[in-house]
């Protein structure tokens, strides 16, 4: 967490920082009344058939993921969740702490992030720390400074 902080910090990005008990779910994080703040997409670590390729998708958790038609806009053939040990290796995080602050840990920006066009531009953006016992609130403004400072390969698709 400390060095999402740090990071933050030296791009000049204001940030909110909420810590909470562990947290899996959108579900659990909506009990906790966290949503209520802003807006907590849903992160998914994904990799395609052949397990050279690996995508963070970044979607309203308010709307189900058509895979069909993701896959087809990233030019996949087949989509599956990536094990805990490629997300340890490729973005550092454990399950249940999947954000897009993990490509800090990206050193190879061999991970595609996928963000879902409908949440372009939203306000207040929640995503943890690198761990699930803290929330980070940012601008779309300031989540987008982050990423293009990582380096990784970007694309907007409609999940």
């Amino acid at each position: 967490m400390n060095e999402v902080i740090e990071r933050l910090k030296a791009l000049g990005i204001q940030y909110e920082l909420d810590e909470h008990e562990a947290v899996f779910t959108i579900e659990q994080i909506n009990a906790l009344g966290l949503n209520e703040r802003g807006m907590i997409p849903v992160n998914l670590f994904l990799r395609d058939a052949a397990g050279k390729r690996h995508f963070l998708v970044i979607h309203d958790g308010e709307k189900h993921t058509d895979m069909k038609l993701l896959r087809s806009q990233i030019g996949c053939s087949r989509l599956s969740f990536g094990s805990d040990e490629r997300l340890m290796k490729h973005l550092g995080l454990t399950r249940g702490a999947v954000s897009p602050f993990g490509l800090i840990n990206n050193a190879n920006h061999d991970v595609e992030l996928v963000i879902d066009e409908s949440i372009r531009g939203r306000g207040k953006l929640g995503f943890h720390p690198n761990v699930n016992t803290a929330t980070v609130w940012v601008s779309w403004e300031g989540f987008m400074r982050f990423v293009e400072a990582c380096g990784n390969p970007m694309r907007y698709v409609e999940c």
